[in-house]
């Protein structure tokens, strides 16, 4: 992706965001030289992976395929391996209408999906063989706002604004924005974007991004390159 498409759907985002009541963290304005003349003080930050992300998963095409992250906090795996302390994770994402966020699962990761407001949100389901993989003809049952569903090989859920979906390590699940843009709220267990998520298809997890201009926030891939 080139960092002006980035710069610009960070821009569009923030907006969303704030149109819906949201205001992100102070560390989200930073500028990149901002961040790095903080990077000791803000050393929770870059440990955690807090901050920006944007993805077209490395297919090239953001608008049919992709994703906009925003880590607001996130735990410790140490924490969670012990049983005690800081064990979760926060996030808010963007699905513009029909873009894709392709069908995956998680190995430690259980989160609540949950429509903040815009359009629906559609999560289609499958559920796993007996080792854990993509199982076209396998259902399930998951929890919507507590509330007990089944669902079958690829029914997909229209959650309204205020709905959610709990989704379980093995719950095969791609999701997009159903008749308009959404924005959506993830809570979940300590969050690893880099081993935790495992694809249906073979893709990536990151965008490729080409420098055509200066960024306007470092995004989380970027803390090992500008803040090492």
């Amino acid at each position: 992706m080139k960092r002006s498409r980035i710069n610009a759907i960070m821009a569009e985002a923030d907006e969303m965001i704030r149109a819906h009541g949201f205001t992100l963290p102070p560390f989200a304005n930073w500028s990149p030289e901002a961040f790095a003349a903080r990077r000791d003080e803000a050393r929770g930050v870059i440990d955690a992976r807090l901050g920006w992300g944007v993805t077209d998963y490395g297919q090239g095409d953001f608008a049919a395929t992709g994703l906009f992250l925003f880590t607001l906090r996130n735990g410790r795996l140490a924490d969670l391996q012990r049983g005690g302390g800081m064990c979760y994770a926060e996030k808010l994402l963007i699905s513009r209408q029909d873009q894709l966020s392709p069908m995956h699962t998680h190995v430690v990761k259980a989160e609540d999906i949950i429509n903040r407001g815009g359009a629906t949100l559609a999560v289609q389901l499958y559920g796993s063989d007996a080792q854990g993989g993509f199982d076209p003809d396998a259902g399930g049952t998951v929890a919507c706002d507590g509330i007990q569903r089944p669902f079958a090989a690829g029914e997909i859920l229209l959650l309204a604004p205020g709905q959610s979906v709990t989704l379980m390590p093995g719950d095969w699940h791609a999701f997009w924005g159903d008749g308009g843009d959404v924005l959506i709220g993830e809570v979940s267990t300590v969050n690893d974007d880099e081993t935790d998520n495992v694809f249906r298809d073979p893709i990536g997890r990151f965008a490729e991004v080409e420098e055509d201009e200066p960024p306007r926030h470092l995004l989380v891939s970027d803390y090992a390159a500008w803040l090492a």
